[in-house]
């Protein structure tokens, strides 16, 4: 017998008396597990566990997961609609119908006053996807404003323009199997286990089975480079000369796969024309990888049989994140790399529904991936929703970064801002902060009442959060999976879809536009104006995606109707001999010259900042941070240091600093790590009272994202240590 054995208390999990379980899927992250909360004899949450038949995870939760249902009881959840007359002014609790009035008056005054683009409409990735079809209808169809975008901006936009420049639409064409069937994954700007770490889990189970190679492009020491193959501590910013000078050695030494080129793309002289010009050895001078370890991943990204790239925000957040996109698809096109399994481009999307708002908001266009600038789509839609198809603009408006210089310059008057908060996530803080003071209205519609930016809001108007309500989000991999109300929202609150409802009845004074208000009748309605589409859920209702624990589309009316059984996992956008969404049915190479305009290191600001996740926080912690199961872990901001660097300043592991950018400053606590490089900082953008601050506010010319990951700091070490603890405790309360 082993030593101590029989002789230790066994370890005991408290029992939380769940009396009954409820289903719903996981409102953070877009990997869309299945979830189910439990329930004590009074009713209230007591308990989350994830769902074993669910292919998404699999019986599996993360930090995050296992503490949901805590958010129903939180800290500074609204419970009673507020207005006033200014944001100077105390708030006035009032009833919904004078909140709603209020909101709608204001709204057509500032229309009739300075036109019906003189009105933004902000929203979010974390609504329910009926939520975005409805909010989609009443601004297109009823308020009119052009002005109309979601956060996504912030985190997918370079993504979703990648995808449209390469394949002319939308839509990852990948799914979490392909881990399962690949030879070789390069992770390009992802850090899975603290980002996505079910979706790790997933990658990682499959590389243990299959073995193979790993590499991970990223100029941090993240948690999943400690675990790659190769490290490629590349130069920010400069993705896409490194992936120029991969596709360079892949046509150079004949490696690419001719037939699927020629079946498949157009462009790949161009393509070839540019790339000659990256030869490694002057691509490392730039990107900082050596030229003989570009051309082994070059050449055994090419020779495998099937090779998947996955990328998150170290690529989208820059202003070559579309470029890099496109480049990702162009390695992939090069080598037959799309619609077979194992081989794909699959960006790990950010939040839990920003899929949803992608394919049905109409935040870019029209619902299910249909364009403005397209006449047919814009009289289907006018049609189908009974409204004038002249009422539509023509071409999309503003993007959100584009708003708020709107809003600087006095274009934008009015902003209804649903379930976001800009002056946490968006950068340049003071200028938005600026922004905001000059509005002569503004509505917040969210969960919680004391976010940054309700600071500056006439009307508050509480909502439901995740499963309150009922619904359906689609996670990364294009699963449609359910969420349904597992407690009646907080107070007095009520589901986004109810207050959209009750907008939209007091715009909608004719009564010619219909407005259901079940959410499964709304998916029904979204089911019809999808038939034939590339994004095809005809065939789903909700009944049948709780069944399945979730169903990837496309899934047709037609297959429901021949009772095919949606497949569990596995589902590709494209096959082999793919048909794009290009009118050929080619995609296209796009050739990438390489403009060098990102903010740089310099004497007077000699470190790069680099800004991502944490495993146990969730965007700017309005949520998390209100737990302390996660906030306990990193309560305070921070910058992971390398102790070169402190030595130089004379700077010790806990002690406070002060960052410097070109735009303002923070105070955060030093961490010594040789995670970074000596010349860089890395701050989680989880705090809303730091990193933001600091960041720059360039934007990709395509996707128009911000580029979080190419600013320059200084670091000064401060001699008062306590007043630094007190500079840093005001910071945040602003």
């Amino acid at each position: 017998m082993l030593f101590g054995r029989g002789k230790k208390n066994p370890i005991k999990i408290a029992d939380k008396k769940v009396k009954e379980w409820k289903y719903a899927t996981c409102g953070y992250c877009s990997t869309g597990c299945s979830i189910e909360v439990g329930l004590n004899s009074e009713g209230k949450a007591v308990s989350s566990r994830g769902v074993g038949s669910a292919d998404v995870n699999r019986g599996k939760l993360c930090l995050k997961g296992l503490f949901e249902h805590e958010l129903f009881d939180s800290a500074g959840r609204g419970s009673e609609p507020k207005i006033r007359d200014s944001f100077h002014d105390e708030w006035r609790v009032t009833d919904w119908d004078t909140a709603l009035d209020r909101t709608y008056s204001e709204i057509r005054r500032i229309q009739e006053k300075y036109g019906r683009d003189s009105v933004a409409v902000i929203s979010t990735g974390q609504m329910l996807t009926e939520e975005f079809y409805t909010l989609g209808k009443l601004t297109r169809g009823l308020i009119g404003t052009n002005n109309y975008d979601g956060n996504t901006t912030l985190c997918m936009a370079s993504a979703v323009s990648g995808y449209k420049r390469s394949f002319g639409s939308d839509g990852p064409p990948g799914c979490y199997e392909d881990f399962e069937h690949t030879d070789m994954l390069i992770a390009w700007g992802s850090n899975l286990p603290e980002q996505h770490p079910i979706i790790y889990w997933r990658m990682k189970e499959a590389q243990e089975k299959k073995g193979f190679p790993l590499v991970v492009v990223d100029p941090r020491v993240t948690m999943l480079a400690q675990n790659a193959d190769r490290h490629l501590t590349i130069t920010p910013g400069t993705d896409v000369v490194l992936m120029n000078a991969m596709m360079h050695v892949i046509l150079d030494e004949g490696l690419e796969d001719r037939r699927y080129i020629e079946a498949n793309t157009n462009g790949i002289e161009e393509l070839e024309a540019e790339v000659a010009k990256y030869d490694p050895k002057m691509a490392q001078k730039i990107c900082g990888i050596d030229e003989d370890t570009i051309r082994i991943i070059a050449r055994q990204f090419a020779k495998a049989d099937a090779a998947m790239q996955i990328w998150t925000m170290g690529i989208n957040q820059s202003t070559h994140g579309s470029d890099g996109v496109v480049g990702i698809n162009n390695l992939a096109l090069l080598t037959g790399n799309i619609g077979k399994p194992g081989g794909t481009s699959l960006s790990i999307t950010g939040q839990c529904n920003a899929m949803g708002t992608r394919e049905w908001s109409s935040c870019s266009g029209l619902p299910n991936h249909r364009y403005l600038e397209n006449e047919q789509d814009r009289i289907d839609i006018a049609k189908f929703w009974n409204v004038d198809v002249d009422f539509f603009p023509t071409a999309r408006g503003m993007f959100q970064t584009d708003i708020y210089q709107a809003m600087e310059l006095g274009q934008i008057k009015g902003l209804w801002l649903i379930a976001t908060n800009p002056l946490s996530s968006l950068p340049n803080t003071a200028r938005i902060r600026k922004a905001m003071e000059q509005l002569e209205f503004c509505a917040v519609q969210d969960c919680y009442e004391d976010t940054e930016s309700a600071q500056y809001a006439h009307v508050y108007l509480p909502a439901g959060t995740w499963a309150e309500k009922e619904g359906v989000m689609t996670n990364t991999e294009r699963r449609i999976n359910l969420v349904k109300p597992i407690v009646k929202p907080h107070g007095n609150s009520k589901p986004d879809l109810w207050i959209f409802n009750r907008m939209a009845e007091r715009f909608n004074t004719e009564g010619k536009v219909n407005f259901p208000e079940k959410a499964a009748d709304i998916f029904l309605e979204m089911g019809e104006l999808s038939k034939g589409r590339l994004s095809d859920n005809s065939g789903m209702t909700h009944e049948l995606i709780e069944k399945y624990r979730g169903i990837q589309w496309p899934y047709t009316k037609e297959q429901a109707e021949r009772g095919e059984v949606p497949p569990k996992g596995g589902v590709r956008l494209y096959t082999e001999d793919a048909t794009f969404r290009y009118p050929d049915g080619k995609a296209k190479l796009i050739p990438l010259p390489f403009i060098d305009n990102n903010e740089v290191p310099d004497e007077k600001f000699p470190y790069w900042l680099n800004t991502g996740r944490l495993i146990e926080h969730w965007h700017g912690r309005t949520k998390t941070g209100k737990l302390s199961n996660n906030n306990k872990y990193s309560p305070i901001p921070f910058a992971e240091m390398n102790p070169d660097a402190a030595k130089e300043l004379g700077v010790l592991s806990g002690d406070y600093i002060r960052l410097v950018s070109r735009r303002s400053d923070a105070i955060v606590m030093a961490q010594l790590t040789h995670r970074v490089p000596k010349n860089m900082v890395f701050v989680p953008f989880h705090f809303h009272d730091c990193v933001n601050r600091l960041t720059l506010g360039l934007l990709d010319p395509h996707s128009r994202q911000p580029a979080y990951k190419q600013s320059a700091v200084r670091i000064e070490r401060i001699e008062d240590q306590q007043e630094a603890a007190r500079l840093s405790m005001e910071m945040r309360k602003f």
